[in-house]
């Protein structure tokens, strides 16, 4: 099976007052992971998905448990592997893993592990559409090994 991987460093941005990941902005990590898979793993770019070939890829459903706060400086090394290879869907599982940069940590901690599901959809009629044949070859190698 194979595990797509991305870093992010956290940004000012990203940080409430106390210093840490305000949680909404792990939701919007999640995403740039997700558009990151498509883009360079699967080779299918937001852009030509959407714009040349009027499909997208929303959200079904996450479930998101928070283990550890990330703080300003921290790298995220993020995971994230399919689940379930559906006709017009597909489950993840995605983790984010850091250390404290402060203190150029080497063992990583999980930050936080996500679970959902994205469905292909005709963004026009905004209903389900298969996965193309090509971009379903593509996700398969992604596939947890066993759950088939």
């Amino acid at each position: 099976m194979a595990v797509f991987q991305w870093q992010r460093q956290i940004m000012f941005r990203d940080c409430d007052p106390a210093g840490i990941v305000f949680y909404p902005r792990y939701f919007e990590m999640m995403n740039d992971c997700v558009e990151t898979f498509f883009d360079q793993a699967i080779g299918w770019s937001f852009g030509q998905m959407h714009i040349n070939d009027g499909l997208g890829v929303p959200m079904g459903q996450i479930s998101t448990r928070f283990e550890a706060p990330s703080r300003l400086g921290d790298v995220t090394h993020w995971r994230m592997w399919l689940t379930r290879l559906g006709g017009a869907s597909v489950d993840f599982a995605m983790e984010a893993l850091g250390g404290d940069a402060s203190q150029n940590e080497t063992r990583p901690e999980r930050r936080l592990r996500t679970e959902g599901t994205l469905v292909c959809v005709d963004v026009q009629a905004m209903k389900s559409h298969r996965w193309p044949e090509a971009i379903r070859t593509r996700l398969a190698p992604y596939l947890e090994e066993g759950t088939a």
